[in-house]
């Protein structure tokens, strides 16, 4: 399963991907705007960054413009990846731009015929709000199931489902056994998977013993 890290905090992206296992970025205008900056400079820095694909969501609703937003975005790095609303609009363009060879992400999906469509569309990936559809009282784990097990009936969906609105590990956890492709957390997340009482509670004891015997692994 590959991880993207759901944030544009270029200090958070920078930290994570230290440790080897940021595979991509995603990133929205909610987020862009909290970063306080110009979208094509933090895109670009992105990518400077990271290697693998980098969400950078178009602004507009129609279809002329959101197409030429895109390839406004996609001319920033090779790894830019276009975001795309799953409407109508949304999915005739990542039509037209999965055409010319740019990854497209087909963000804000609540439902199965819904992934199918952005599929048949071409795109990517498909962006499965897990979060937001357990915030109203509906399955957003059963839905990652469903997607998966559809996607997997036809070999001419090429579409990575990347599971997003990631609230606790457990969402991950239960995305990882379904087989989704991706998962986007974000950083604090991510972080939380580090975590667990036997693994501090081991580490105090070894450290303990250690200090014991007086030795320095340096000094030898």
């Amino acid at each position: 399963m590959k991880f993207f890290v759901d944030t544009a905090d270029l200090a958070e992206i920078r930290d994570l991907a230290q440790t080897g296992l940021l595979d991509g970025v995603t990133t929205n205008p909610s987020l862009i705007a909290k970063s306080g900056a110009k979208i094509l400079d933090v895109i670009a820095e992105i990518c400077s960054v990271v290697d693998g694909p980098v969400s950078a969501e178009v602004a507009a609703t129609d279809y002329d413009t959101m197409l030429k937003e895109g390839r406004h975005l996609a001319k920033i790095a090779p790894n830019v990846t276009v975001k795309v609303p799953l409407t109508v609009d949304g999915l005739k363009t990542c039509k037209a731009l999965s055409a010319e060879g740019t990854m497209v992400n087909v963000t804000l999906c609540f439902s199965a015929s819904q992934a199918i469509l952005a599929a048949k569309a071409g795109a990517t990936f498909i962006s499965p709000f897990v979060g937001r559809l357990d915030d109203i009282g509906q399955d957003g784990m059963g839905l990652i199931d469903e997607i998966v097990q559809i996607y997997n009936q036809y070999d001419a969906f090429t579409t990575e489902v990347l599971v997003a609105s990631i609230r606790h590990p457990i969402h991950l956890v239960e995305s990882a056994k379904m087989g989704a492709h991706v998962a986007t957390l974000p950083p604090n997340v991510i972080r939380q998977l580090y975590n667990h009482p036997l693994t501090d509670k081991g580490l105090s004891g070894f450290l303990k013993d250690w200090a014991a015997t007086g030795q320095s692994i340096l000094d030898q």
